[in-house]
Formats: structure tokens, sequence, C-alpha cells
């Protein structure tokens, strides 16, 4: 049986300033490139099956430097919608909301763009994304399956995965070009490894911007 790998992408502007970045599709910064490749060493041990990945650039860009193949673009994996917040950095937000908390209070709506959405609506979405990749992990010689994506998106995930509340993903702070292994002990889910990269720098990129 194979195991669900999680791959975040590496930094690009707004996650190295803190800023929450939902649907803007930014690039990697030079240093995220090179937490890109520097991930490739960990994925060459992997028995990779299928590669989904969001949408997004920076992930996408990730994917590649780190030497995968992406089969499929899924946008389950989109980064959580964070409405009127897109852009905002935490310390801003509470200026006008003192005490903010994503995962406790929400996020507020936005334009067309950025219309929002709620944890359980962010949960909604990757439990189609497991549906989806269940079958590929529990058939007969199957290999890991990598999601490249994002930090929050890739959190509710794998709270999701261990049958939590969606909400449950602020216990699982994740890296910049992080990787982490989703797998199962005696048929339950379990978290197997996490937030594992090489060491690069001093900063890590555990912000919101994502």
């Amino acid at each position: 049986m194979g195991e669900l790998i999680l791959l975040r992408h590496g930094e690009t502007e707004w996650s190295r300033d803190r800023r929450h970045t939902g649907r803007t599709d930014l690039p990697l910064t030079g240093r995220g490139e090179r937490q890109a490749r520097s991930v490739a060493p960990l994925v060459r041990s992997l028995h990779v099956a299928k590669v989904l990945a969001s949408p997004a650039r920076r992930a996408l860009r990730t994917a590649q430097l780190a030497g995968l193949a992406v089969d499929d673009v899924e946008p389950g994996l989109w980064e959580w919608d964070y409405g009127g917040y897109e852009g905002l950095t935490t310390a801003q937000i509470r200026r006008g909301r003192p005490g903010w908390y994503l995962w406790d209070d929400g996020v507020v709506p936005g334009d067309a763009e950025h219309p929002g959405e709620t944890v359980e609506q962010v949960g909604t979405r990757v439990d189609a994304v497991l549906e989806r990749v269940r079958p590929l992990l529990d058939g007969d010689g199957g290999g890991d399956v990598v999601l490249v994506a994002h930090g929050h998106v890739l959190r509710v995930l794998t709270a999701r995965w261990l049958g939590l509340e969606p909400a449950a993903g602020r216990l699982f702070a994740l890296g910049t070009a992080a990787l982490s292994r989703l797998g199962r002990e005696h048929g339950r889910p379990v978290i197997t490894a996490w937030n594992i990269s090489p060491r690069f720098g001093r900063d890590r990129s555990f912000g919101p911007g994502v």
C-alpha cells in the first residue's frame, strides 16, 4: 500500500512577508526555487505512482524543480480562498479585528475573484481529493501519490485524512518546500512523517502567506 505524500510549494514574496496568499498566482522567489530543488533527493526515495498539483504556478514550478512530473492539475488543491483578507498579514487584519485567528474566526467576503471560503468548505474540497486518491493508494502494487499544494489546504487535508474536523488543521504547522507523509498503521490513518526538508537557512517560512 502506498502513502500520500504532501509537498508545500517553495517561498514566494508573499509567503516571505507573511501575507495571506489564496488565489493570487505568484511565482517562486529565487530562494523558493532553491528550496524546491533541495527537495529532489527526498523525492527520489519515493515510489511515485501519481502526482497531483494545485493549478497555481508556485505549486507547478515546485513540482518541476523537485523532479516530479505532474500527471493532473487538481482544482481541489487550490489554497484556502481568503476573501477580503487576501494579501494581508495577520497583524494588518488584527488592527481592525483584534485577536483574529483564521482557524476560529474565518475570513470576510472579498471581490468577485476572492469571494472567500469557510474552513468547512475547504474541508469539503479536500474530502473530494481524498476520495480520488484512496483507490490509488489501496490498489495492488500501488505506489505513493504526491500532492503538491499550499500550507493551509494541506493542513486541512491532513486533518480530514485523520478523521478530524477541518479546523484541526491548525495543529499541523507546515514550512515552505516541506514534505510530509500520510499512511496507515493497522489499517488506521496516521502521520508517518511531517514537515521534512533539507536545512535551508534560518527561516522555514511558517507564515500564512501560502
